[in-house]
């Protein structure tokens, strides 16, 4: 259930051609540290990778544990994507909520995050693809730095770090 399907450096760098090879119509996408670093900058050409997912009709669908609404709104606004507040990631309501926004079948949808025990635990435990990225910033706070470093011994385990 830790396991993600697939993993990549950033989120940019998963291509159409990977998404198209799985079968994949909707993305659910993390924001805190998936899109956004912890200063709340964008990643670097997020905007273009979102224009072509949508190009290619793959419908997308912000799900955060965030309830800083702002920051939802200011991401959610200039990608024009849907989002979901307080999604309780691992727990499936959120999820849920956002694959009836997108309306596709949990199987051909995919969730990208840069957290195991939320992302990749949630999106394991709906049936969709688990993709997971490398966090954008390194961890504030101690309680955060201690999940990153249990993190890492779960992906280890399954020989994705080195």
């Amino acid at each position: 259930m830790l396991k993600p399907d697939a993993h990549f450096e950033k989120i940019t760098g998963i291509s159409i051609e990977f998404f198209k090879e799985h079968n994949i119509k909707g993305i659910i996408l993390d924001i805190d540290n998936t899109i956004l670093d912890l200063d709340k900058k964008p990643v670097e050409g997020i905007e273009t990778w979102v224009d072509i997912l949508k190009k290619n009709n793959i419908k997308l669908c912000i799900a955060s544990n965030s309830i800083n609404k702002e920051k939802l709104d200011n991401i959610s606004q200039k990608l024009d994507i849907p989002y979901i507040a307080r999604s309780l990631k691992p727990l499936k309501s959120g999820l849920k909520k956002a694959i009836n926004i997108i309306n596709i079948t949990p199987e051909q949808v995919a969730e990208i995050g840069d957290q195991v025990f939320t992302d990749v635990l949630g999106a394991n435990r709906m049936k969709m693809l688990s993709i997971l990225v490398k966090p954008l910033s390194p961890e504030k706070h101690f309680i955060s730095e201690l999940k990153r470093k249990i993190e890492r011994l779960v992906l280890k385990k399954y020989e994705i770090l080195k």
